[in-house]
């Protein structure tokens, strides 16, 4: 290890591990990720789900390569359309609409029973080219718009909500990318307090975060997943979030061995053996809470933790091997105007974060209790947390998709415009519509197409798409027709998918978040060497998490936000970021508590460790937190969600949690903290050698020399 850290941090060396750092991502950069292009989310919905099957006994069908458009036209006084205007409509039929269309044949419009919509179906071939597409469907919106006044015009239907969703994410990761970087940015230099120091790890985890999205594509497309828009962009915010914290810690740590050691590489070169455990046991926590959507039903959720997992372990090792290589290269002027000089007074001793720690000591009960009390009421909000999003809910702006969406909800049957489709075979075809027009939700079901084997029936529920009310119905008819005939009937569609989907991240829920627990806990239990520590962290970072969902659902309910409910994925993925990336923290501070309290005892040793790494751990969290909150730049309300939950949890977590509760947890228990082993020093140990030590002389010798004058191992 020593050998390695010195061809790392030597004059001689160092410069040949940036030099294959940055070839390597250059090249990486030539090559290129291997993508087309991002794509929209997807259902993600493994092959067992019946709206799935469903599917696939429609692309048998011989309309299988088609889809559709659906044009709206609304009166814009909300009137009854003229009859010029209802026949300019219904002459678009045969105009230039047609020529769009693979069978030259446009059905009529249908009216609004108060005439004052109009719904236009045009039959569209499959385009998956998505500039072709977007091009398309801008000649039908000015098709469709041309000639006609006081009249306002919508494309939706899965050709607008596709077009719609392609146009939301255009450009979204450059957006996410530069207000991450600006935020990053910003916060260093008020951290540092440096005109130039900041550069340095802002330009090493930016190209690791490039590294990471090209290195993610990769082993994601050589197994066979393709990352979907919104998770390159989470993927970039965990890179940039996770790298730059483990930079902060680096970097204190290494300011503090330059006071104590005369040559710069010497001092990083102690200041890696320092920070780089728990560095790894974070990045390991994270990386392995991760891996565990791998074992997810839905696609999407196996995505995401392929894609982020190989996200963190590019973080780490620029945060350990590159930054560490690059940091050497300049002096001590790299802090300027703050240079630490070697043999100055020691900055830990007087640090506010210990002055604190001495306080909480005092009445480490109270102290608990309070933190308690305040976590209480911040989770209070879950008693009263909605979850699931409709299509129409899930943009932060609603697309014209949306809003036409919504015209047609009014004007004709609540489920007219995403009836449920069912699928039988021939033989049971009229028993089965017979069955489901008798099916309490259903409002009319009819025979709409037909092959050898299958036959296709449209189904028109009386609720609205992707309600409670939608879904009931949905599962009664899956149970009444599931026994009719041959018992091949399946039920598909708009609202069967949505409740395939919560259902299969029900499931990934109860399994993903107990192996999540059970995962941070081993390693900490292998990091502490100990089991009551770990759980009192684990609790901790727990009730953090509620803490954030019952504050977010408040926030969620005002005028700034008003979102109506939390989507289905929102609270497993806060969860596994909050958990994981919330621990860090307390690892952070518990191992250096581990290391003070060989000397210190546990009491002292976490009132130092608290003093030492309070500042830097304050700023990593408020900079996470505010790179979480970029993702609210994404038009998706999902990834809004995630990030205010994240942003709220890691500030509870940095602010009150590690800061205060952790250290009142530490004191209650003393040294049973450690249990079952015992700690080097006790407290009572610390206490006599405290008494031996003259405080003045402890505040101000560095800490190997005043161990080994008090006759202590420095272990």
């Amino acid at each position: 290890m020593t050998g390695f850290l010195r061809f790392l941090t030597s004059a001689r060396t160092s410069w040949i591990v940036l030099v294959v750092a940055f070839a390597g991502a250059a090249a990486l950069f030539a090559l290129g990720s291997g993508a087309t292009g991002d794509t929209a989310p997807s259902s993600g919905l493994p092959d067992s789900a019946e709206s799935v099957k469903v599917q696939k006994v429609l692309d048998t069908f011989p309309d299988a390569d088609s889809t559709s458009a659906l044009l709206v036209f609304a009166s814009d006084d909300g009137e009854a359309l003229p009859a010029e205007t209802v026949a300019a409509i219904q002459q678009k039929a045969f105009g230039e609409l047609v020529d769009l269309t693979p069978d030259g044949f446009i059905p009529p419009a249908q009216l609004s029973d108060d005439g004052s919509v109009a719904l236009m179906i045009v039959p569209l071939a499959q385009e998956s080219d998505v500039e072709a597409q977007a091009e398309r469907a801008a000649e039908i919106r000015t098709l469709a718009a041309d000639g006609l006044d006081g009249v306002r015009t919508y494309l939706t239907g899965p050709e607008g909500f596709e077009v719609d969703i392609a146009a939301v994410f255009d450009g979204a990761d450059f957006t996410l990318l530069l207000t991450t970087v600006i935020v990053v940015a910003v916060l260093l230099l008020i951290t540092y307090r440096s005109p130039w120091l900041w550069l340095v790890p802002l330009i090493v985890i930016g190209t690791a975060d490039a590294s990471a999205g090209i290195v993610a594509r990769r082993v994601a497309a050589a197994v066979g997943v393709q990352l979907d828009a919104s998770i390159t962009g989470i993927l970039s915010v965990l890179v940039f979030g996770a790298g730059t914290n483990y930079a902060l810690l680096l970097i204190a740590r290494y300011r503090d061995e330059l006071r104590l050691a005369e040559d710069r590489r010497e001092a990083m070169r102690r200041a890696v053996r320092g920070a780089g455990p728990a560095i790894i046991a974070s990045g390991s926590t994270v990386a392995l809470a991760l891996a565990t959507l791998l074992l997810g039903e839905l696609s999407g959720n196996r995505a995401l933790g392929l894609a982020c997992a190989v996200g963190i372990i590019v973080a780490m090792a620029f945060a350990l091997l590159v930054l560490p290589a690059a940091l050497v290269l300049f002096g001590r002027w790299l802090f300027w105007p703050y240079v630490p000089r070697f043999g100055s007074p020691d900055a830990i001793s007087r640090s506010p974060w210990g002055k604190l720690g001495r306080g909480v000591s005092r009445r480490p009960v109270v102290v608990a209790l309070t933190g308690a009390v305040v976590l209480g009421a911040l989770a209070s909000g879950l008693f009263f947390v909605q979850t699931g999003l409709s299509q129409n809910d899930r943009f932060r702006e609603k697309p014209e998709a949306v809003a036409g969406q919504e015209v047609l909800a009014e004007a004709f049957s609540a489920g007219a415009t995403s009836p449920a489709t069912v699928v039988t075979s021939v033989a049971d075809a009229d028993a089965v519509v017979e069955a489901a027009g008798a099916i309490e939700g259903v409002d009319s079901a009819r025979l709409a197409e037909q092959t050898d084997d299958w036959a296709r029936i449209d189904v028109t529920l009386s609720s609205a798409a992707e309600t409670p009310e939608a879904f009931a119905t949905i599962e009664r008819m899956r149970a009444d027709l599931d026994g009719i005939g041959s018992g091949e009937t399946l039920v598909g569609g708009l609202d069967a998918q949505a409740l395939d989907v919560a259902g299969a991240q029900q499931r990934d829920q109860d399994l993903i978040i107990p192996l999540i627990l059970v995962l941070v806990l081993i390693v900490l239990v292998i990091l502490l060497r100990s089991l009551l520590a770990p759980i009192l962290l684990l609790l901790a970072v727990v009730a953090s998490f509620f803490s954030a969902v019952g504050a977010a659902w408040w926030l969620f309910q005002t005028p700034l936000f008003g979102f109506p409910a939390i989507d289905t994925n929102v609270l497993l993925f806060s969860f596994l970021f909050l958990v994981a990336l919330g621990v860090d923290y307390s690892i952070f501070l518990v191992t250096r508590a581990q290391e003070e309290s060989r000397t210190l005892g546990t009491t002292k040793g976490m009132i130092r460790a608290l003093a030492a790494t309070g500042a830097v751990i304050t700023s990593a969290g408020i900079l996470l937190a505010a790179v979480f909150a970029v993702l609210g730049v994404l038009p998706l309300i999902t990834l809004t969600q995630i990030g205010v939950i994240v942003c709220i949890g890691v500030l509870i977590d940095t602010l009150l949690v590690r800061t205060v509760i952790v250290p009142a947890m530490a004191f209650i228990a003393g040294d049973r903290f450690w249990w079952p082993r015992k700690p080097k020093v006790t407290d009572a140990e610390a206490a006599a050698l405290e008494d031996a030590v003259p405080e003045h002389v402890e505040a101000s010798e560095p800490r190997t020399r005043r161990r080994r004058r008090a006759g202590v191992g420095v272990g």
